[in-house]
Parts: structure tokens; C-alpha cells; sequence
């Protein structure tokens, strides 16, 4: 296995703008990126399981099945707009209970995220069944991805700590919830519209 490749193939797919990225980086600016490691872990531990199912054969059965992808997109752009909605009516830190993404809410943003699904079926057919790879090539495959992406989201989120921190005041909370709200909404209506 070259993992190399693996990673030369997953770089720019990991470190571009995403429904995943987008969130985390929001959700940072607003509640610092030490709040968001739930949401993080959980959405990695759902990256490294569904991409050990699509590798096992979970990835013919969606291509078979072109409906449950439009249905998974439209569930994933709503469940993104939910998400949206519950940053922009957070409270500011002081005000009360803070609304932030907790581990299922990380896990379910990658099992309704269509733009996973294509990237984990494309690294599927290049890197597992091309090459015929056995299971334990599929587990590292499954965790060179992972791993890959939660450095990734770990820049976003770390990149938007240090801009949020200039915003953080809670006489900027509602504004800056709002804002956040407004950006988690567009990726919602872009995943909607896209693929």
C-alpha cells in the first residue's frame, strides 16, 4: 500500500471548504476548539466505520441505490440548517446553557454528508479495490483517511479559534452566533443544490 498516494489523493479533498470544515470552524470561532472536540471525535469515529463499510462492499449497494444518495443529501443540507439554526439562537457563554455540537451531532453530520460518501467510495475503488487490498490494508486505508481529515478539521477549527477570539465578548455573541448561523446556513442550501 502506498500511503503516499493515499495521501497525495486525500490532501486537497480533506483541506477543501466542506460541510464538515465549514462547521467546525464556525462552531470554533464561537465556542473555542476545545468545545468542538466532541463534535470532532464523533464525526471521525462515523468516518473511520463508514469507511470500512464502503470498503467491504456498502459502497455498490448506494450505487445501486441512486435514490437513498438524493435522499441522504437533502436530510444532510437539513440536518446542516438544523445545526445553523441551533448556533444563531445560542447564548452568549454567560446568559445560560450554550448550544454546542456534541459527540452524536458530529457523528450524524458525516452519515447524512453526501460529499463524504463520494470521497470515501472514490478512495474505496483507487486504494482498496483496485488493488484487491486485504482487510487489515482496508483498516489502515480506513485510518490514514480518518486521520487525514481530523488534522484537517483540526486547522479549520484551530484557525477559526484565533479569529473568533477577537470576537468572543459576549456583547459580540449574538452577532457573531448569528453570523456563524448565517455561514453553517449557506453550506446547507450549497450541499442542497450541489453534486
Amino acid at each position: 500500500m502506498n500511503v503516499l498516494a493515499i495521501l497525495v489523493f486525500l490532501f486537497p479533498l480533506a483541506f477543501s471548504p466542506g460541510p464538515g470544515n465549514m462547521f467546525f470552524a464556525a462552531n470554533s470561532a464561537r465556542f473555542g476548539i476545545r468545545a468542538t472536540l466532541p463534535a470532532n471525535f464523533g464525526y471521525h469515529v462515523a468516518t473511520w466505520v463508514v469507511t470500512m463499510l464502503i470498503g467491504a462492499g456498502l459502497g455498490g449497494i448506494i450505487i445501486q441505490f441512486p435514490s437513498a444518495g438524493l435522499w441522504m443529501k437533502y436530510l444532510g443540507a437539513a440536518y446542516v440548517f438544523w445545526l445553523a439554526i441551533k448556533l444563531a439562537r445560542s447564548t452568549a457563554p454567560g446568559e445560560g446553557k450554550v448550544a454546542i455540537a456534541g459527540f452524536w451531532d458530529g457523528f450524524m453530520l458525516l452519515l447524512l454528508n453526501p460529499k463524504g460518501y463520494v470521497i470515501m467510495m472514490l478512495l474505496c475503488t483507487q486504494f482498496v479495490v483496485a488493488t484487491q487490498a486485504s482487510t487489515s490494508q482496508l483498516i489502515w486505508v480506513a485510518t490514514i483517511f480518518t486521520l487525514n481529515n481530523f488534522v484537517a478539521f483540526c486547522v479549520y477549527s484551530l484557525a477559526g479559534d484565533r479569529i473568533g477570539q477577537f470576537f468572543r465578548d459576549e456583547r459580540y455573541a449574538k452577532w457573531l452566533n448569528g453570523g456563524f448561523g448565517l455561514i453553517l446556513a449557506m453550506v446547507a442550501i450549497w450541499m442542497a443544490v450541489s453534486l
